[in-house]
């Protein structure tokens, strides 16, 4: 968030291994066996538990978000293309982005807040959210980016979050103009 706080999510770990294991037992297992039914069963309350933790977590965070700020501000993910990516795409897919942003601008109707969606084109991983320096395209394993420009190092995940805030309150300027003039 822009503030800086990060929320951590609950780890699905423990019960995708269950499910995994499961997956592998009802395999092995001959079709139309009572005990295949009851493995099957198993799996499929494995996946109702992962989906109630999902969705508890994503209730109380948006909440949270929502009765703290007037104004929330999300980026447009293009997650269809994010989770084409092998080794992201477990993880994105258990977060429930979509379902999170749907429930962050119902509860901000709800409470009378705005909500904003920013275009997933602009920069915002890519430009220092204090001197407005443009740095390009870096690797998602670099977390943190020392700036050229100003010389502050931030955190990349913060600093996406200032930017994305500055777009949508409209607080994004020219920053090599204005500072020119100093």
């Amino acid at each position: 968030m822009s503030n800086g706080e990060k929320a951590e999510s609950p780890s699905y770990k423990k019960l995708d291994q269950k499910v995994r294991k499961l997956q592998r037992k009802l395999a092995r297992q001959p079709k139309d066996s009572r005990r295949r039914n009851v493995t099957r069963i198993r799996i499929a309350k494995l996946h109702n538990q992962i989906a109630d933790t999902r969705k508890d977590f994503l209730h109380k965070l948006s909440t949270k978000i929502v009765n703290e700020n007037q104004v929330i501000v999300l980026e447009d993910l293009n997650v269809s293309g994010m989770v084409k990516n092998r080794k992201l795409s477990r993880a994105i897919s258990r977060q429930g982005w979509r379902e999170f942003r749907t429930l962050c601008e119902r509860q901000s109707e709800k409470f009378g807040r705005e909500f904003k969606v920013i275009s997933r084109w602009e920069p915002t991983s890519q430009v220092c959210a204090d001197c407005g320096f443009k740095w390009g395209k870096i690797d998602l394993s670099i977390r943190s980016v020392l700036c050229l420009s100003c010389g502050t190092e931030q955190d990349r995940d913060e600093n996406a979050a200032k930017n994305i805030e500055q777009v949508g309150m409209g607080n994004r300027h020219d920053f090599k103009r204005t500072r020119s003039g100093l």
